[in-house]
């Protein structure tokens, strides 16, 4: 089900580092080398797939640019900021270097 505008506000405020575009939100990670950079997307694809709810992803050397909606919804769902923030769990684990987060 689509999310309400306060829902989605509410959502944003939590995920500090994910900006809204219209349906989308959307968040650009970047990574020391490039093959971290892959490491990660290949994280985020696993998760996607056990999601069943796959981003749009834009890789350009170490940045990757995550972009989230529910086509079925027309907008914005619980399950774009679920996998958002997973994606971020993802990212803080790579970054410290704990391997793939939970």
């Amino acid at each position: 089900m689509r999310l309400e505008e306060q829902a989605i506000t509410e959502h944003l405020a939590q995920l500090k580092t994910w900006k809204r575009d219209g349906k989308w939100i959307e968040r650009k990670y970047r990574f020391e080398e490039f093959m971290d950079a892959i490491e990660f997307v290949n994280q985020v694809a696993q998760v996607a797939e056990s999601l069943n709810h796959h981003p749009m992803i834009h890789i350009e050397y170490k940045l990757v640019t995550l972009r989230l909606t529910s086509w079925h919804a027309g907008g914005l769902t619980d399950l774009d900021f679920t996998s958002a923030e997973r994606y971020d769990q993802l990212y803080e684990a790579q970054q410290t270097g704990k391997g793939e987060a939970p």
